[in-house]
């Protein structure tokens, strides 16, 4: 076999079959694992050095080897390393076992009855391989009969439809925590201090100067009353901070400029400065914004009203 794969070839070879492997098995995201574990490159070094010392190795006790070899075992072994690949002996015996060949010289011990006009018929084995092929894949008819047809397990549409219901778990779960990913269906009203605080730093740069430091409006309109041209609430807000206002005559979109978290941020601010009273603030425009998802108080009197009546 050496012979046949040499040192130049046998070691590169063995080397990134090797490394390949780790690369498949170990988990290490978008980076080369030799790259992101520092413990794996040193690995492949001790490795590739190991490999090339067991190389030299064996090359020299060869060299001693056949100089203790007597002139007719050097003989055999020179014969031997001059034989084609398919003259080795290895290669003879991998072939007979694989498919049962009876000698030429053997012709006339399997021949058949059968004569069609000069054509006879041998009576050769089966190729062991082709046997043991044709046994397993009634091993595998069975099995798959019994698991998709006895006890009801599911096939490739139904494991598709699955698969399709997990990836969108994750996907909503991920894009509950991925805040680069948020939209108006995902956003949330921030409450915190810190938070709060840093819509604040966003909203001075860079909305100060058309709705004022205080948000009572000047270019643009009154950010503190209870009156919104495209409606209030977080996820209105975060969706006319990120797309702009109406067409124009309205705010700029500023989804090329401030990440979703920080729209998130300064949309949370300016929901925080909600009656405020700033002095002097702008006339409010636009009509006032109910949030229908909270209960109002005439609701709740109208609820408490009705449960009593029903005790009497």
């Amino acid at each position: 076999m050496k012979k046949f794969f040499p040192v130049y070839v046998r070691v590169p070879l063995i080397f990134f079959i090797v490394f390949g492997l780790m690369e498949y098995f170990i988990d290490s995201g978008d980076r080369a694992a030799f790259i992101k574990y520092p413990m794996v490159s040193v690995f492949l070094f001790v490795f590739l050095f190991i490999l090339i010392a067991i190389e030299i190795t064996l090359s020299a006790v060869n060299r001693i080897m056949y100089q203790l070899m007597s002139p007719e075992e050097k003989a055999k072994l020179e014969y031997e390393n001059s034989l084609s690949l398919t003259e080795s002996t290895w290669y003879k015996d991998l072939m007979h076992k694989l498919t049962k060949t009876e000698p030429i010289e053997r012709e006339g011990d399997l021949l058949m009855d059968h004569d069609y006009d000069g054509i006879k018929e041998l009576d050769n084995n089966l190729p062991p391989w082709w046997v043991y092929l044709f046994y397993i894949c009634i091993v595998f008819g069975v099995i798959y009969f019994a698991r998709y047809e006895v006890f009801g397990g599911d096939d490739q549409e139904m494991e598709l439809k699955k698969e399709m219901a997990q990836a969108k778990i994750d996907v909503d779960e991920y894009l509950k925590t991925a805040p680069d990913l948020m939209d108006e269906k995902t956003v949330v009203l921030l409450n915190d201090p810190e938070n709060l605080a840093a819509g604040k730093e966003i909203f001075t740069t860079n909305c100060a100067a058309c709705h004022r430091a205080d948000a009572g409006g000047q270019i643009g309109p009154n950010l503190t009353d209870n009156r919104w041209i495209l409606g209030g609430g977080i996820k209105n807000l975060f969706h006319t901070i990120t797309n702009g206002g109406r067409d124009g005559k309205g705010m700029i979109a500023w989804k090329g400029t401030l990440k979703p978290k920080e729209i998130q941020k300064v949309a949370s601010y300016i929901l925080s400065l909600q009656g405020s009273n700033p002095k002097d603030p702008k006339e409010p425009e636009g009509e006032i914004w109910v949030d229908e998802s909270v209960p109002t108080k005439d609701a709740t009197a109208s609820t408490s009203a009705d449960s009593t009546e029903v005790k009497k």
